[in-house]
């Protein structure tokens, strides 16, 4: 590192070289061997697979640190024990060996197999597709769910799971700690507060067992026909399992999870209960509601790292998706928008195009990788085209939640600030009329990120496929 470069740089590799070293020597004491080779992985959270000799062998391992903002109401501590519980009963999940104390991470083995995108942007640039050897997994992925589901909840109460008692509590603890988290951060968002008042008004009261839910399900790793690792049980809880088949339809068709009602009637018969589509849709829209109330963390977050393209691609995206969901029980139909023509900024455009010009010839380097470049890249990327339709979606913003309100607020901050005031005093009678306000809202956005050129089947118009009858 040479004396000319930037503080922000020499920070970031001294940082980097401490981690490594911290990482380096939990591995060789805990586990042993000798650690040849860490790799920074491209993730919402720090996460590096560790190449180690040991024995005469090779093997890896993967590091999982702490997100670049808090975002997930449950510690990190929480996945590993959740991981062990699975473990001991004969879920295959990878082999934890413990926390290492710098960085604040815990180890695991490394699994090999397949797995589809678990991003939006990942999902665009590489679009999932699901072949006859993934779907012979996922069926198989389904007899283990159900095994995971049966595994006694007393087991997770006592590695530090909340224990939910009535319906309420089985159906919203989840997604209630997501919305506390927003609050304690001040954050103002309608929409969130609105799906909050639309879950507590619609909890499914006949459903009061609860069992394990991975809370984001369907992530695993295949090697063929089989599965090798059950994936991500950061937010595991203790809830409906029905929660876990909802996330199914949450992340089809983006990520392609193939036929969905069929992975459903496979997931019945080992479970040994039938299916209740309707709380199936309910949970649907509470496993989008927390996919939206996540990213909103990070959107004001300057902690470094992270990739801020991605969080809000996913509050318009996510967000927009839950809208549908929910007016499928609404029963109220949804509109269609078109992108009108760009507003000119030609200052603008040459300015956006001269950063991200020099963003790309930015050096890279161990600590500053290309999916690092091209992250930052997208920032103005997505701000040439706020550039040329932010004063579109804006006005349309302004005149919809006029009619809503009664008047027209002066900009989008007092907009959502009464728009939120209006949705907690609202009843059932307004439900219509704000699903589709919010859709629209959401939909704009979807239609700003993905630009003029963007074709009809682009990932962020991909719609929530129905589940009740019509």
């Amino acid at each position: 590192m040479n004396s000319t470069s930037p503080t922000g740089t020499a920070d970031q590799a001294a940082q980097d070289a401490k981690e490594r070293q911290g990482i380096t020597e939990w591995i060789e004491g805990h586990i042993g061997g000798k650690v040849t080779g860490i790799h920074r992985q491209r993730r919402w959270r720090p996460v590096w697979r560790v190449d180690l000799e040991k024995d005469g062998g090779s093997r890896q391992v993967l590091v999982k640190g702490v997100r670049a903002w808090d975002c997930i109401p449950y510690p990190l501590v929480h996945e590993m024990r959740m991981m062990e519980v699975l473990e001991a009963n004969g879920i295959p999940v990878p082999h934890v060996y413990g926390m290492c104390d710098y960085p604040e991470a815990f180890v695991m083995d490394w699994i090999e197999g397949g797995r589809d995108p678990g991003l939006v942007m990942e999902a665009i640039e590489s679009a999932s597709t699901m072949s006859p050897e993934r779907w012979a997994a996922s069926l198989e992925y389904m007899e283990i769910l159900a095994r995971m589901h049966k595994i006694p909840a007393e087991q997770f109460e006592k590695a530090g799971c909340q224990r939910p008692e009535g319906a309420r509590q089985v159906a919203l603890n989840h997604v209630e700690r997501f919305h506390r988290m927003c609050r304690d951060q001040e954050i103002v968002d309608p929409f969130m507060e609105f799906c909050m008042a639309w879950l507590r008004r619609n909890v499914p009261e006949h459903r009061t067992r609860c069992t394990f839910v991975t809370g984001d399900c369907g992530q695993f790793l295949n090697d063929g026909e089989k599965v090798t690792a059950v994936l991500d049980v950061e937010i595991g809880h203790l809830g409906d399992n029905f929660h876990d088949l909802a996330c199914f339809r949450g992340r089809h068709p983006v990520e392609n999870m193939g036929d969905v009602p069929a992975l459903f009637r496979h997931y019945a018969n080992a479970m040994g209960e039938e299916l209740d589509l309707p709380v199936i849709a309910y949970h649907t829209v509470a496993f989008l509601a927390v996919g939206y109330f996540g990213p909103l963390f990070a959107l004001a977050d300057l902690s470094p790292g992270g990739d801020w393209v991605e969080s809000a691609m996913q509050v318009a995206f996510i967000g927009r998706r839950c809208a549908e969901a929910m007016a499928e029980i609404v029963g109220v139909e949804l509109d269609e928008i078109d992108l009108p023509e760009a507003h000119v900024t030609p200052l603008e455009d040459m300015a956006l195009d001269k950063l991200i010009f020099e963003i790309n010839r930015l050096p890279t380097s161990e600590q500053f990788a290309d999916w690092q470049r091209s992250t930052l890249a997208a920032i103005p990327e997505s701000l040439r085209n706020q550039a040329h339709y932010g004063r579109w979606a804006e006005a349309e913003d302004l005149d919809e939640i006029g009619q809503v309100l009664g008047h027209r607020p002066g900009n989008l901050e007092e907009a959502d600030r009464a728009l939120k005031d209006f949705v907690l005093q609202a009843g059932p009678e307004h439900d219509a009329t704000l699903v589709r306000l919010f859709h629209r809202r959401l939909l704009r956005q979807c239609l700003v990120f993905a630009g003029p050129d963007a074709p009809a089947d682009h990932l962020l118009f991909k719609k929530v496929e129905p589940i009740l009858e019509t």
